[in-house]
């Protein structure tokens, strides 16, 4: 591995702990003005602070990030497909090399093992690590699951291992009974999704399983940015991954946040 990739991962997974909390803020690219996201700078301005790296379309970086920005981008190169049609016929739909004029960490798409699109997609994943190796990119593939694909540690086993064997230098995936196998199979980084908008306690006790069955990061979008305070999920967040928090301890720091937000804005505490 050379400098350049070395140094792009170290922006990513913090050296000191080997890990990463990354905001993703990519849904708009299928699922269009998403609820939180219609306004993508508003949202992510208080929360740049406390994010390891943002995970997001380059229309979105270049309308919306300012560029005095200090955080490294995950840059989404994959999609032509949206919640109206078949997701898994995703193609690449970003100029590799737009993600050098970008100055991006990392570039990402996505996988669809077992379905439709698995060819296209690993072949997409290809190239993408080819590029990567070239130029020194992390190429951070995402395992998607199709509505009919099964969320178990042997199918997601499955596409993460396949993943790393193409090469790709991180992967994505979801949290799932037996995930500590699933880490011990994949010879690469493995950082879990968010998901849907849970309960913000569930959603901090998602993180914390996680890091506690090895993974090396989250990568969270709905989960803070729909949150009634996501300041204080991000910060929550934050704790349990960067700073080996428990759930009670963590789950305070999102509580103390909410009721100074609400103090804030003179409002009653709940």
């Amino acid at each position: 591995m050379d400098w350049g990739m070395k140094n792009r991962l170290s922006r990513i997974l913090n050296p000191a702990t080997g890990r990463t909390v990354m905001l993703a803020i990519d849904h708009g690219y299928f699922l269009g003005p998403t609820s939180g996201l219609e306004d993508p700078g508003a949202t992510v301005e208080p929360l740049l602070p406390y994010a390891d790296s943002l995970m997001l379309t380059r229309g979105v970086l270049r309308r919306c990030i300012p560029g005095e920005a200090n955080v490294p981008v995950v840059l989404r190169i994959s999609g032509g497909t949206s919640i109206l049609t078949e997701l898994s016929n995703e193609g690449l739909t970003v100029a590799l090399e737009d993600a050098v004029r970008l100055n991006a960490s990392a570039i990402t798409l996505s996988v669809f093992v077992g379905s439709d699109g698995e060819r296209t997609t690993l072949l997409n994943l290809a190239k993408a690590i080819d590029f990567g190796e070239r130029n020194g990119f992390p190429v951070l593939a995402v395992t998607a699951v199709g509505k009919d694909m099964v969320r178990d540690a042997r199918y997601l086993g499955l596409a993460c291992r396949i993943s790393a064997e193409l090469g790709a230098h991180m992967v994505k995936t979801y949290y799932c009974d037996g995930f500590e196998e699933i880490v011990r199979n994949t010879p690469v980084p493995v950082v879990i999704a968010g998901g849907k908008k849970i309960p913000e306690r569930e959603a901090v006790e998602l993180a914390w399983r996680a890091i506690q069955s090895g993974a090396s990061g989250v990568d969270m979008g709905r989960n803070i940015f729909q949150s009634d305070c996501p300041v204080g999920m991000i910060r929550a967040v934050r704790a349990v991954v960067q700073e080996n928090a428990d759930v009670k301890t963590a789950f305070g720091i999102y509580t103390e946040e909410k009721e100074r937000s609400l103090a804030g804005r003179g409002l009653p505490q709940q």
